[in-house]
């Protein structure tokens, strides 16, 4: 299942000795293959997971659904994500509604109906999350969330129906709904906008899902220190280059 060797492995690493294969699922050794939060706890140089501290845990779970997701025969250029995503961590709690908005926007404008109102709803439920940590009015909405609801019409009125009909009476103390929704609702968000792309059945559906990935690491990049790249990143870089998964 290797297509050539691996170098530079990091020294506290236990090294493959084959380039594994991105693919479906969890595997129990490279020599089985490797999904792509997997081959991220390599290049950190952690114990083989598809569950690293290397990475954010919302933005390690979008990348296992985008992976599962992703055809065969187009999950290789994902590859060139992977060193990406390896230091990519933040304790800022605006993290999770942005990741979240942003893969609901990637969704919305092709998902089936009944998931687009979903997917709004959510997006709005974003944006009333960051107004809550900001102190602004839930009614003033983020230039992004408008962005976001202009590609579904139909669902943001639906949408901006529903959440105005139930929308709490009261805030809670300033964060809570914050860490909740981190807790709770954004890894179903998530895998909800990542399934509602998938499921369209379109002939452009996994240029889709990698530029939704690569658009949700850009949104947690913004968000922690720029991590240094390590050597074995570098390394699967230039083999990703190699095999032709671009």
């Amino acid at each position: 299942m290797s297509t050539g060797a691996l170098p530079g492995p990091a020294p506290h690493a236990a090294a493959p000795d084959v380039l594994p294969v991105l693919s479906a699922g969890r595997h129990r050794s490279p020599r089985a293959g490797a999904c792509f939060m997997e081959m991220a706890s390599y290049l950190a140089g952690e114990r083989w997971s598809d569950h690293p501290a290397c990475t954010d845990p919302l933005l390690a779970a979008a990348a296992r659904c985008v992976n599962d997701r992703t055809s065969d025969a187009a999950r290789a250029r994902l590859g060139v994500l992977v060193p990406e995503v390896v230091g990519l961590t933040s304790d800022d709690p605006h993290l999770a509604p942005r990741l979240v908005r942003a893969a609901a926007a990637h969704a919305l404008p092709v998902a089936a109906e009944p998931r687009q109102r979903v997917l709004a709803v959510a997006v709005l439920t974003c944006d009333g999350v960051l107004a809550e940590l900001d102190g602004r009015e839930e009614s003033d909405l983020e230039p992004e969330t408008e962005a976001a609801l202009r590609r579904a019409p139909g669902a943001q009125r639906w949408a901006r129906a529903f959440v105005e009909e139930n929308r709490p009476r009261r805030r809670g103390r300033r964060g809570a709904r914050s860490r909740e929704f981190a807790r709770r609702s954004a890894p179903q968000l998530l895998a909800l906008a990542v399934a509602a792309l998938a499921d369209t059945g379109r002939a452009d559906v996994d240029e889709r899902l990698r530029a939704l990935l690569a658009d949700l690491v850009g949104v947690a990049r913004r968000h922690a220190a720029a991590p240094a790249v390590p050597v074995s990143a570098q390394a699967w870089t230039a083999a990703v280059a190699l095999t032709g998964a671009r």
